[in-house]
């Protein structure tokens, strides 16, 4: 692996860059704050915008290390994020990223997540040479799910009571893809 750390990615309709301080504004209204966008996550929906002035501060200060990724979902046709991807867990042994995801509500079910998604593996392949990139949902969010299927993982299995969310111990479902089922179907992330 060849860490790289949070560079830019860009798709058809995103841009994923690294956050700055004057997003604080848009993550609170776009996603931060609803606690329907965070209701499966670990992470409690934001009070203030000052929680995300200050989250947002602690991601900028952690740029300066090459094994940080967390990019804003910015939307070109607004100019402004409204989601946050990110490498939430690395295992160095394996090379292997698990990854996690959040968009605001307004912006479900429109593909944003999964161009999000696809592009991050893509990166995390052909840049940071990861062997196996992988994420789980709360099996009572089947919609992320849905999400990584789209983005070319497979169903690897459930793992029974082995989370913990806003909901409580939950079950997690996992997926992932292996590098060489990225190279077979490399053409579905061009």
């Amino acid at each position: 692996m060849e860490h790289k750390g949070t560079k830019t990615i860009e798709t058809e309709r995103l841009v994923l860059r690294p956050f700055k301080a004057d997003d604080a504004g848009p993550m609170y209204r776009n996603w931060a704050s609803d606690p329907e966008v965070t209701k499966y996550l670990t992470w409690p929906a934001h009070s203030s915008v000052e929680v995300s002035e200050h989250v947002i501060a602690d991601w900028t200060e952690q740029l300066k290390d090459p094994a940080f990724y967390q990019w804003a979902i910015e939307l070109k046709e607004i100019k402004e994020p409204v989601g946050s991807i990110s490498v939430v867990r690395i295992d160095e042994q394996t090379e292997s990223f698990d990854v996690g995801y959040c968009i605001g509500r307004k912006w479900w079910h429109n593909g944003i997540t999964p161009e999000a998604l696809s592009a991050v593996i893509a990166f995390l392949f052909d840049q940071v040479h990861v062997r196996c990139v992988r994420a789980c949902h709360d099996t009572n969010n089947p919609n992320s799910g849905k999400v990584m299927i789209k983005s070319g993982m497979k169903y690897d299995g459930l793992r029974r009571q082995a989370g913990v969310n806003n909901q409580g111990i939950i079950d997690e479902a996992w997926y992932s893809i292996l590098r060489s089922e990225y190279e077979n179907g490399k053409s579905q992330y061009q």
